[in-house]
């Protein structure tokens, strides 16, 4: 007999996050997230200042079968004026009456907040953090930040009566194979943009905390206009901000500056999905933290994560700019591939841009709605 059972324990939330490595133990795609990143996300990010969700488990005679999450996002819905739901952290045996039973409860829990509109997904917590189901390119493992299910997941989600509401573009370079167009012309668009008193420099560490404020805005202006998006506070970009400089290489921390008001940003993370998939159960402890520090030198692809410039300073060269800068640095160092995305389907001045350069659309997802 199939239940669905809130959460509410820590016991109860380490089998949530756990679930996953279960149903995908022989999958060799499949990136094991980190158990205490995932103890924080659901559980002290600053999220849960402003906004609510309830973690849900399937049961089958005593058998975790599936997981869902139901999302309150109230700054969501004061910035975009609906009444919307969401449900993530989505994952479930391909069992129709478990999803379908899993979706239900999410919808009621959201309804008996009041909220009436449309239950969107999968997102977790919004599209600033993982986000959409992968319907195409499930050959290879998902960079970092980016998600990873079973291709089963689609006709159980569509089955439950959701609807496509937009699709996410992951871009791929293979080696060498793009065109350093943006590379060779560097010193020119450089030396234009300086006529406009722009310069690109890198993100300094030394005054991260500084440079995180001016980004913020920057990440608030430059992408207010994509689909579900919401701006983060002060906290939850901190919060973010801090995470990243864990991560990040500062060869790959970008700034355009016009006389001192930061502009735009790029930044391309190590894919440091290369050594998870290796990390057992997520776990840092006893050997996890070893098998990280041992494999994070090997790491041979980077992710382009987020590429903004805000209005009144696009089509001035300062993408262009940002992006021969990452692609000289990638070169420099040896790495092997990268990533560019996610981007929307219907931008298309930054796919346009990245088609420019030979980006390869190499993977999908999809972001699903239904009304309540």
């Amino acid at each position: 007999m199939i239940e669905i059972k809130p959460v509410y324990s820590k016991r109860e939330l380490a089998s949530f996050i756990d679930f996953p490595h279960v149903l995908f133990k022989d999958v060799p795609n499949y990136v094991r997230e980190l158990f205490i990143a995932q103890m924080v996300l659901l559980s002290t990010n600053p999220f849960h200042t402003h906004s609510s969700l309830q973690p849900f488990l399937a049961y089958d005679d005593g058998k975790i079968i599936g997981r869902i999450a139901a999302i309150l996002n109230n700054n969501h819905n004061s910035f975009n004026k609906v009444n919307d739901g969401f449900f993530g952290f989505f994952d479930c045996i391909n069992d129709q009456q478990t999803a379908n039973m899993l979706f239900e409860t999410a919808a009621k829990w959201l309804k008996e907040k009041g909220i009436d509109q449309k239950l969107i997904g999968p997102v977790n917590f919004s599209t600033n953090e993982t986000c959409g189901l992968l319907i195409e390119g499930f050959d290879s493992p998902p960079v970092l930040m980016n998600t990873y299910n079973f291709p089963y997941y689609s006709q159980l989600i569509e089955n439950a009566g959701f609807k496509k509401q937009v699709d996410l573009i992951a871009w791929h370079w293979d080696g060498q194979n793009y065109d350093d167009k943006s590379v060779r012309l560097l010193d020119a668009l450089q030396e234009r943009l300086k006529r406009n008193n722009i310069i690109i420099r890198k993100v300094s560490l030394k005054n991260f905390k500084e440079e995180t404020a001016k980004l913020r805005e920057v990440y608030n202006s430059a992408w207010d206009q994509n689909t579900g998006f919401v701006p983060l506070n002060d906290e939850e970009f901190e919060h973010l901000a801090k995470d990243l400089k864990l991560i990040l290489d500062p060869d790959f921390a970008l700034v355009a500056e016009q006389d001192g008001k930061v502009v735009a940003f790029g930044l391309a993370l190590p894919n440091f999905n290369e050594v998870l998939i290796k990390v057992k159960r997520g776990r840092l402890l006893p050997t996890g933290i070893f098998t990280i520090l041992l494999n994070k030198s090997k790491i041979k692809s980077i992710r382009i994560y987020a590429l903004g410039v805000i209005d009144g300073y696009r089509k001035m060269g300062i993408e262009a700019c940002l992006y021969g800068t990452i692609i000289r640095e990638y070169k420099r160092k040896g790495y092997t591939h990268a990533e560019a995305g996610w981007t929307l389907e219907n931008n298309d001045l930054i796919n346009n841009a990245i088609k420019a350069i030979k980006g390869d659309p190499y993977k999908k997802y999809r972001m699903y709605e239904k009304a309540l």
